[in-house]
């Protein structure tokens, strides 16, 4: 990790030119997924997205004045949801994502997926006390047209055709789109929170470690992160990127990098089960 981490700071350095101008807003938020935690760990965040499923208690967050956002995946479907069956049955399930097993790509083409969307999966986060959704795995349709333009098309524009239902659907709620950069230009309108995942650090999954993202690749999420706040200056611009929690520097110096774009930063590890605290000064 040494040499990584003197890397890191050279590219610290470096994505300081990659600010994004006029994104000022800084929202403390958190994402966990899983139940364990205790109410105290969400002290210091106003923002928290949970698992829809294995969760803390609402309540008592809610309580204490949080806004809380459920998961939801809108682009592929996980064999342990309840729905999963039905979907399957209706044959529109894909290829299974290599760095998720037991998670496939769902065609958002089809009516019957948006229906279960829009109709069923929604109303049941909002019954359980959520404040608004959280939309994952929106990278996989502009993904697959890629693939196969053929056997795919029109994905993209069917993906953003959903975001944009359930905000006419449920025009109170809060939602936040989890990167999906494609369709930001037509979404950015619709969301409240744009989340860039993995903008500086994102995880290696074959060799199961953090690591920098390339430098290209970190220049085009920042522009497309400031291209919607542009489109919609009330959008909140929100970052995740993973890096050890035990090398406090490093995880330092991501909340810095990504403040310095003018983007509201949470640092944890890849399995989002354990509440990462940010470094004291």
């Amino acid at each position: 990790m040494a040499g990584v981490k003197r890397a890191f700071t050279a590219a610290v350095v470096a994505g300081m030119t990659l600010a994004a101008p006029n994104l000022r807003a800084e929202t403390p938020w958190v994402v966990y997924y899983a139940d364990k935690e205790p109410l105290s760990a969400f002290e210091p965040y106003t923002l928290v997205v949970l698992d829809s499923e294995h969760h803390p208690p609402l309540r008592p967050l809610k309580e204490r004045g949080k806004t809380l956002l459920g998961y939801i995946s809108l682009g592929e479907v996980e064999s342990h949801r309840p729905w999963y069956e039905t979907v399957k049955g209706w044959g529109i399930l894909s290829a299974e994502n290599p760095n998720w097993p037991g998670s496939f790509y769902v065609d958002v083409r089809d009516k019957r997926w948006t229906e279960l969307v829009v109709a069923e999966l929604v109303p049941a986060l909002l019954r359980r006390g959520f404040d608004g959704i959280f939309l994952d795995t929106l990278d996989n349709p502009p993904h697959l047209e890629r693939t196969d333009p053929k056997a795919f098309a029109g994905m993209t524009e069917a993906a953003a055709r959903l975001v944009k239902a359930l905000r006419r659907h449920y025009p109170g709620i809060r939602i936040m789109q989890n990167r999906g950069y494609e369709l930001l230009p037509q979404t950015a309108g619709a969301i409240d929170y744009a989340l860039g995942e993995s903008v500086t650090a994102g995880w290696d999954f074959a060799a199961g470690k953090p690591h920098l993202q390339p430098p290209d690749d970190t220049a085009f999420q920042v522009e497309a992160l400031a291209a919607a706040k542009r489109a919609n200056p009330a959008l909140e611009v929100m970052t995740l990127d993973y890096w050890d929690p035990n090398d406090a520097a490093g995880v330092a110096k991501l909340y810095a990098t990504e403040r310095a774009r003018g983007f509201s930063p949470y640092v944890a590890t890849v399995e989002l089960d354990r509440v990462v605290r940010e470094p004291k000064p």
